[in-house]
């Protein structure tokens, strides 16, 4: 059985998505971020990322990683196309084109949006009171995003999806992503076709599924 080490509340959330969608049963071993922890090296600490047997499987200390058989991989988005590509349509590649294009949808979110929309996730909180350094920083992220989030509009616009006029890993992927800027409304409603399609993505059952599942972990 495929096994998933991360909690949910970590970039395990897009794994954990792909196989509610795939229907794939996995086991999962809940690593937390060393971060979280007041001292993640104190005796009965939970599992985290620090962990002596942990590093043992990722030295990098970082989740997600998963096992499938003799397999052992890490980095969410190689996780996430591995197992697409493993199980197939519809959520995996019907070629080698399809396979490229999931390639490079994935790796756009993750060089051209992340980062900025980690900002905003961390800075922005709606009806709260921010520093004028926090709001520059999210004023500076929100503009670096027009280009890249108008690229997915103009996609979404013209196909729905990402690639193959269906819903796909890439979807996922991209989506995993988006998700961190979508409570800065102000930048969201400037993209009606990204904003319709990450709301129907998220009203998925198999993203329902994993979000109760992250809701019900600790903060």
């Amino acid at each position: 059985m495929l096994t998933i080490h991360g909690v949910t509340r970590s970039r395990a959330s897009r794994i954990i998505w792909l196989c509610h969608e795939l229907g794939l049963p996995f086991r999962q071993v809940p690593v937390i971020q060393a971060y979280r922890l007041s001292d993640p090296d104190a005796p009965g600490a939970p599992l985290n990322t620090r962990s002596a047997s942990f590093l043992k499987l990722s030295p990098a200390g970082a989740i997600p990683v998963i096992e499938d058989g003799d397999l052992v991989l890490s980095e969410s988005l190689a996780c996430t196309l591995y197992l697409a590509r493993k199980h197939g349509l519809p959520f995996g590649p019907a070629d080698a084109t399809e396979d490229a294009l999931m390639l490079q949808w994935s790796f756009y979110a993750a060089t051209a949006i992340e980062q900025d929309a980690l900002t905003i996730l961390f800075m922005h909180r709606a009806g709260q009171v921010q520093s004028g350094a926090d709001q520059a920083s999210v004023a500076n992220a929100s503009e670096r995003l027009i280009r890249p989030l108008s690229v997915l509009e103009e996609q979404i616009s013209r196909h729905g999806h990402l690639v193959g006029g269906r819903f796909t890993v890439a979807d996922i992927n991209v989506a995993e992503v988006v998700r961190y800027a979508q409570s800065h409304h102000a930048l969201m409603d400037q993209f009606p076709a990204v904003r319709s399609w990450l709301a129907d993505c998220q009203a998925r059952p198999a993203f329902q599924k994993m979000w109760q599942e992250r809701l019900a972990e600790p903060e």
